[in-house]
């Protein structure tokens, strides 16, 4: 391991150990005071796709603090109440009757979900709806490796501690047979879908504009027969919301581009109304990517 790689993984260590020692209010302050020192142009031009009549300036501003309160709370929901925390979200859930009624029927459901607000909180959420409903609590996501690779194993002990299921992006056919088992048995799967790191992504109009998005979630569904459901996770000011868009209709694998395009559209409306907590600090758009 590198000396900056090695850097890397004791500060996120030290984040795990400190942060959640601290009170609530101290490690919030703490981690805005550093949103307001931090740049990022790449948020900047994507909210001007996203929200063009907005006053940029305040908005990336607003947008950088909702990203540095996500990494505050990743480093404090380990010691949180779990229960308690999917008690306060649940509130604030829109459009979940879709998913609760394929659970019902034991039909397997894809969620393609965005950078934004706490993904991890709203997979907390799901796992412990899970258990309500008296399925499987649990499941299964995909992660990119990390170096170094003991940071990527924080993560990924940090997110199966909270009840997910997580298989590397890199072990391909592994990776797929896990999801597949999973939606076949009638399960869950989760997959972030606004930022597409391959070559097999699908050409997509975001908010009026070229753009590529992965396809993933589509053909998952398209090969399992699983409800296909766009998702936004946000922020409220003391806790956290999910907005579940209708299902996105996915009869077979020729409509994978087509059920790709909904999912876009999704995306585009809901973030729409929670711009400020769209965490995406990396280039989606054509125009950006070169």
């Amino acid at each position: 391991m590198s000396a900056r790689a090695h850097l890397v993984d004791a500060a996120y260590a030290a984040g795990w150990r400190g942060v959640r020692m601290l009170p609530g209010p101290v490690a919030q302050r703490l981690f805005r005071l550093g949103a307001d020192r931090a740049r990022s142009p790449q948020l900047r031009a994507n909210l001007a796709r996203l929200a063009p009549e907005a006053d940029l300036d305040a908005l990336t501003r607003e947008g950088l603090r909702s990203y540095a309160r996500y990494w505050c709370e990743v480093f404090r929901l380990p010691s949180a109440d779990l229960a308690d925390v999917h008690r306060r979200m649940d509130r604030h859930v829109r459009g979940a009757q879709p998913f609760l009624d394929a659970q019902e029927q034991g039909r397997g459901v894809v969620f393609a979900l965005t950078h934004s607000g706490n993904w991890d909180v709203a997979g907390v959420w799901l796992v412990e709806t899970l258990r309500a409903l008296g399925r499987d609590p649990s499941f299964t996501t995909v992660a990119a490796k990390l170096e170094p690779e003991s940071l990527y194993r924080r993560f990924v002990a940090y997110r199966e501690s909270l009840g997910f299921e997580v298989v590397a992006a890199e072990d391909g056919s592994r990776a797929h047979r896990a999801l597949m088992r999973r939606l076949r048995g009638g399960g869950v799967v989760c997959l972030v879908s606004d930022l597409d790191l391959s070559r097999s992504g699908v050409d997509v109009d975001l908010c009026g504009e070229p753009a590529r998005l992965p396809g993933g979630a589509a053909r998952l569904a398209a090969a399992t027969g699983a409800l296909l459901l766009p998702a936004v996770p946000s922020f409220t000011p003391a806790g956290w919301a999910l907005d579940i868009a209708a299902p996105v209709p996915v009869p077979d694998r020729a409509a994978v581009a087509k059920a790709t395009q909904g999912v876009a559209d999704a995306f585009g409306s809901m973030l729409a109304r929670v711009p400020q907590d769209w965490h995406m600090l990396q280039p989606i758009w054509t125009a950006d990517r070169g």
